[in-house]
């Protein structure tokens, strides 16, 4: 009976989509052998990437961080490196104006990427922003509820007998009203 043992990986990074494949070789080999299969799609599906290499699973970890640390340099070597533009208005102050407009946009249901390119803000400051309008920043076009401590009193029990009571938090809003017998 021959084992046969697969492993996948796909991760997306930009607009290419790249696949590793790791298989184990049937046969009487003590030591196994790995097939690594390595593609990468690009925008358009057309292929950027595209080969395979057959190890010595003793050998498949060193080789890993071999090829790891090769690529790192070669990416270092082509990358013209620098820190990426930063959006025109970061680290600036928000204006009444500003909150207005992001409360609209998200209240509209722009992503969070759409409001920062348009406000020149980074994705992750207008996340921050967001409940200090009111917006919920894990669900597009929602306020935030209101907390407890600022919702009004409800009703607790509404028996229509005369025991009606209304519940609310000592020191908050809202009035304890006891009925029953103890009138």
């Amino acid at each position: 009976m021959n084992i046969i043992e697969e492993h996948r990986s796909t991760l997306r990074a930009g607009e290419t989509t790249l696949s590793i494949d790791v298989t184990t070789l049937p046969g009487g080999d003590p030591a196994g052998r790995l097939v690594i299969r390595v593609g990468a799609a690009g925008a358009e599906g057309e292929a950027v990437a595209d080969g395979q290499i057959e190890v010595s699973a003793g050998v498949a970890a060193t080789l890993g961080s071999m090829l790891s640390e090769m690529l790192r340099h070669h990416a270092a070597l082509t990358d013209p490196g620098g820190r990426t533009a930063r959006p025109a208005s970061q680290g600036r102050p928000w204006t009444p104006a500003l909150d207005a407009e992001l409360e609209q946009r998200w209240i509209a249901g722009e992503s969070v990427a759409d409001i920062a390119r348009e406000l020149a803000r980074s994705p992750g400051g207008i996340r921050a922003r967001l409940p200090r309008v009111g917006c919920d920043p894990e669900r597009p076009g929602e306020y935030l509820p209101d907390p407890p401590s600022m919702r009004p009193a409800e009703a607790a029990s509404v028996s229509g007998d005369g025991n009606d009571q209304v519940w609310a938090r000592p020191g908050l809003p809202g009035t304890v009203i006891g009925g029953g017998d103890d009138d």
